[in-house]
């Protein structure tokens, strides 16, 4: 039932869930990837490369690597599958990725933005399989600070394929060495000097402003087409690396174009409009913050209350978030503004490192290739215009399209409770209606009636109704 409702959804949304005809033949007749030999792509396939991607995870976009230098430096190399190698620009896959822009996840069905022949094989970062890729090198010193980058065309090989959790366990002191590290002479020492060097990046941009949010990202748990519950995914140590190391090379990425002199899409989060609005919710847990929107004032806020109220603190990170607005894909022009991203307190921000599963990353990649080719951009500036403003859109119908089979996830384990009492917290009004979130089982619904209730207001609330196929859930306030 569940996967039907998402295809459904899918449709409603202006999304395609299925390829067409035409992608099919085209992908039928692909071969497994040559080498690219030429002077422009170093072989890079002997160095200890690995991925931290999730347990199921099998589109592998990114490789990990590092190097310790002199006086306490580090080299970090971050590799980023090529998939344009394969898929040409204005080919039939290319045109049905460039329809979605970005893969969809539910529970009941996965929506790749490639097949999954290309996704999960011919341009994943596959362990044992030399693929071509761009290398981002990144330098940095004891204190995190980034000394030297430079862009690459390589061949690489992934050595071990690792999950977050695993790994996490065994830097923590909770774990072993997952098995994949094990067989990898030295892959412990990589992976602890990642660690080091991430965490003080991590703490560089805390200082700086960066917002330290928690959001809650719900799994169904089935038993057979029966949902039995809904887990949280933590944000562990490892998945801070990876964070760490992408925002970082996302960086690296948007300079290098802007050197280049060539448009690109950046990633950007503007300064919040309804930061009266934040200042206000700041007040009622008894914070002060300026009037003027400042980033790390509101980080400072965050961290109090995480370690005031760490079981709350995602309904506060999910208030902030949408108090702050969505993000957005913007093209900045040589010598043009920059937004930067407010979130992550950083003035140069792209999406360039999940070539398969987004497109703007894909259309990042054909730019940077051109450019380190010397060769003149795949795309005219107002196309890329055009490509960004129709990824942010789609962007939001994707993610309306997993938010509403959440709701029906929900719905289905939440059918046989009419009637509970569950406490939430108000967390959208718009249109006329409020929008609340109840904190176990995790689940977001309608609240009907609401009374004089803002966003981030806690409220007690009765379930009343959950309609599965149209991902309703319906509570009244009471008290």
């Amino acid at each position: 039932m569940l996967a039907e409702l998402a295809v459904a959804a899918m449709q409603e949304r202006g999304l395609q869930p299925e390829f067409s005809p035409a992608a099919l033949r085209q992908l039928e007749a692909m071969q497994p990837p040559g080498q690219d030999s030429g002077p422009g792509v170093a072989d890079l396939t002997g160095l200890p490369w690995c991925s931290i991607d999730n347990d199921d995870s099998r589109d592998l976009d990114q490789l990990t690597a590092s190097q310790a230098l002199p006086g306490g430096a580090v080299r970090i190399l971050v590799a980023i599958a090529d998939v344009d190698a394969l898929i040409a620009k204005d080919s039939p896959i290319d045109r049905h990725a460039q329809i979605n822009t970005t893969s969809v996840y539910t529970s009941a069905r996965i929506f790749p933005m490639l097949p999954e022949k290309l996704s999960t094989d011919l341009t994943s970062l596959n362990p044992n399989q030399t693929r071509l890729a761009l290398v981002t090198e990144m330098v940095f010193q004891p204190d995190g600070q980034l000394t030297h980058s430079a862009i690459t065309r390589a061949s690489v090989r992934n050595q071990a394929q690792l999950a977050y959790d695993a790994v996490s366990a065994w830097l923590t002191g909770e774990g072993p060495l997952p098995e994949a590290a094990d067989r990898v002479p030295g892959m412990d020492q990589q992976l602890r000097t990642q660690d080091a060097v991430a965490q003080q990046l991590r703490a560089n941009r805390r200082e700086q402003g960066s917002l330290d949010l928690q959001t809650l990202e719900p799994r169904a748990v089935f038993e057979g087409e029966q949902v039995v519950g809904i887990t949280q995914q933590e944000h562990n140590r490892a998945r801070q690396l990876i964070e760490e190391f992408m925002v970082a090379a996302n960086g690296v990425t948007a300079r290098f174009l802007a050197g280049k002199k060539r448009a690109a899409i950046r990633r950007v989060v503007r300064s919040p409009e309804r930061w009266a609005r934040i200042v206000d919710l700041a007040a009622e847990y008894g914070a002060s913050l300026p009037s003027a929107p400042d980033s790390a004032a509101l980080q400072r806020f965050l961290l109090r209350q995480r370690q005031r109220d760490p079981l709350r603190f995602p309904d506060l990170s999910l208030v902030v978030i949408k108090l702050m607005g969505r993000g957005e894909y913007v093209v900045e022009r040589p010598g043009g503004p920059t937004l930067g991203h407010f979130g992550l307190a950083v003035r140069d921000y792209t999406h360039a490192t999940a070539p398969n599963r987004r497109y703007p990353d894909l259309v990042t990649g054909r730019l940077l290739k051109a450019a380190l080719a010397g060769e003149r951009a795949p795309y005219t500036n107002t196309e890329l215009e055009l490509l960004a403003n129709h990824c942010t859109r789609q962007e939001d119908a994707a993610n309306k399209v997993e938010r509403q089979m959440r709701k029906s996830e929900a719905a289905m384990l939440l059918q046989t409770r009419i009637g509970d009492l569950f406490d939430g917290v108000v967390t959208g009004i718009a249109k006329g209606n409020t929008w609340v979130r109840i904190f176990a089982p995790h689940a977001d619904g309608l609240l009907l009636p609401a009374r004089a209730v803002r966003v981030g207001d806690k409220v007690r609330t009765r379930l009343v109704s959950a309609n599965v196929e149209r991902g309703f859930i319906d509570f009244e306030q009471v008290g």
